[in-house]
């Protein structure tokens, strides 16, 4: 099997736009607002001085000295703790974004995404037969499940955090949806189940992070459980009509290894494509921001 690897971004986006990056930073703005926050892949210098950036954000995300991974969010100009955008697809999805919300630099959504949004979207409505059934496994606030469900897909939405299903349910709702099946769960111990009982899905998005807690404390860590979670996945996945899509951010990881793993665990895979995803600034400068793997039987 012969792949080349891509490296793909969301055109353009009326409510969002990656405005200067580097010094280990991001402008970004979404909607009306701007805010600045760190990002370890931009290890370059800034295009735009200190004092534009300043001027320009809302809001700037100011780290923990003795902890680099959380921090708080300063107001610079005024602007809403919650707002909402839209992501002009075919159907026109909404999502609320929070400053508030956790002690973290992250709002609720990852733009680079869009891109994985409408290949769900597009691999749905072109689905054989029936629409499918669609697991989303580390689903945050939603954004996968709300495309695959505007689509017409079953999803099943799960996220260890029910602060983030409530807000998944609320994208799904401004986006005038419905019907969404929402777990509360370790995804591990999900998809085990699931295997045990026989069920399967002609849809799988898995979106985990490098390190996370299940509900009851349980422990991930991506380099030693994504192996397991792609055999458990390969039970549940329909053998005949299917497509899966696997993303990871992590600085180590290359998208080789993604196709490693894929490969190792799943048979017959067709149509496969895997790479990166990035976003660029208005200088031209490309921020890589994970890796994708995606197939499907059609």
């Amino acid at each position: 099997m012969k792949e080349s690897i891509l490296s793909l971004s969301p055109g353009l986006w009326k409510d969002y736009e990656l405005i200067d990056t580097g010094g280990f930073e991001k402008l970004e703005r979404f909607g009306e607002f701007i805010i600045s926050r760190p990002e370890p892949q931009a290890i370059w210098d800034k295009s735009l001085s200190e004092s534009e950036w300043r001027k320009r954000a809302h809001a700037h995300f100011a780290k923990e000295k003795n902890n680099p991974e959380k921090g708080r969010w300063e107001q610079l100009r005024k602007m809403p703790h919650n707002w909402q955008i839209s992501y002009e697809n075919r159907e026109g999805l909404k999502m609320k974004l929070n400053l508030a919300q956790t002690s973290f630099k992250h709002i609720g959504l990852f733009p680079e995404q869009a891109v994985n949004w409408d290949y769900i979207y597009q691999t749905i409505q072109n689905f054989p037969g029936s629409k499918p059934k669609v697991l989303n496994l580390f689903a945050y606030t939603g954004a996968a499940s709300v495309a695959a469900r505007a689509a017409g897909a079953e999803v099943t939405h799960l996220d260890a955090v029910k602060q983030v299903v409530t807000w998944s349910r609320h994208n799904m709702e401004a986006s005038d949806l419905d019907g969404i099946r929402w777990i509360v769960d370790d995804a591990m111990k999900f998809i085990k189940r699931e295997a045990r009982r026989g069920n399967l899905y002609q849809g799988i998005i898995l979106d985990p992070p490098a390190y996370g807690r299940g509900p009851d404390g349980e422990k991930w860590v991506l380099e030693e459980q994504i192996n397991e979670m792609l055999k458990v996945c390969a039970e549940i996945l329909d053998p005949k009509d299917h497509f899966l899509l696997l993303n990871m951010y992590s600085l180590s990881f290359s998208s080789l290894i993604a196709v490693n793993l894929i490969q190792s665990n799943f048979k017959n895979i067709q149509n496969a494509e895997h790479g990166e995803l990035y976003l660029e600034d208005s200088f031209h400068k490309k921020l890589p921001l994970g890796i994708f793997y995606r197939f499907r039987s059609f």
